[in-house]
């Protein structure tokens, strides 16, 4: 009976061989197939590494899948999407006043030169040079300007700080996008030292609007009572000037004294009162 079954023991054996070897094969193949497709995601390039080494003799590669050699090749993705960092960022002003400035920049790596970014800063390029640009410039610029100008004179500051950043982030092939400058923060004596005079100047302008206010008003009512009075005055001429002309007139006409009589009968006849009674003027009677 052993005797028959030493040949299946054989072909078996060499039926599992054969079945690892074309295993190991494929393993072998899939190995080597991963090896040499590689992805670059959506919204990345892709750094092309000779054994570990960026070669900067092609462009950056696009998005999707590529074919590189298995084993010597490999590709780093780096995001090109736009990317925001912020920093609190601690200053004095030209009058040594402690200010805390919250910058937050949007930026992405220049896409087509990720490679050179990548060769001398790495991956952690931020750390490297974003964030103590943003600090030096923040600590120059702040330092021409005193505590209160750079609330009054905002504007100005942050076309500084962000000329200032841009300058020195495209030295690294960084682009700059937006620069913001979300809030100076000063102590909290100087704080309430600047809150007091930006309300004593408020009350001085109101008061002083108030001033203005009531010269006007004066202003204007000695007019009008001047306008009253000069009208009040021609009112009076030529009430004058009108009696003069009517005494005139009254006095060249020969009925004046008719007519002043007239004006002074009260409608009823004296009578003489006596014998008889007989009125003192005879009204007759047809």
């Amino acid at each position: 009976m052993s005797k028959y079954q030493t040949p299946n023991i054989s072909i078996n054996m060499n039926a599992a061989k054969g079945v690892a070897i074309a295993i190991a094969v494929l393993v072998l193949i899939g190995i080597v197939v991963s090896a040499s497709v590689k992805i670059v995601d959506a919204g990345h390039r892709g750094v092309l590494l000779h054994w570990d080494a960026v070669d900067l003799s092609i462009p950056p590669l696009e998005e999707g899948l590529h074919f590189v050699v298995p084993f010597q090749d490999d590709v780093v993705n780096i995001e090109v999407r736009t990317l925001k960092y912020a920093n609190d960022a601690r200053s004095a002003s030209r009058d040594l006043q402690t200010v805390e400035t919250t910058v937050t920049v949007n930026y992405h790596p220049e896409k087509e030169a990720v490679h050179r970014l990548y060769k001398n800063l790495g991956l952690d390029y931020e750390n490297r040079v974003i964030q103590p640009a943003i600090e030096e410039t923040v600590k120059q610029v702040t330092a021409n300007y005193n505590a209160e100008e750079l609330i009054t004179k905002r504007p100005l500051v942050k076309q500084d700080i962000e000329a200032s950043i841009r300058e020195r982030l495209n030295q690294f092939e960084v682009v700059t996008e937006v620069i913001s400058i979300t809030d100076f923060e000063f102590s909290p004596l100087f704080a309430q030292a600047i809150e007091s005079k930006v309300e004593a100047e408020q009350n001085a302008l109101r008061a002083e609007n108030d001033l203005r206010r009531i010269e006007v008003e004066a202003r204007q009512n000695e007019a009008q009572a001047i306008g009253k009075a000069n009208a009040n005055i021609a009112e009076a001429v030529g009430e004058a000037e009108a009696i003069a002309i009517i005494n005139k007139a009254l006095a060249e006409n020969p009925n004046y004294l008719d007519w002043l009589k007239t004006q002074a009968w009260d409608g009823k006849l004296p009578l003489v009162v006596g014998e008889g009674g007989t009125p003192f003027i005879q009204i007759p009677t047809r």
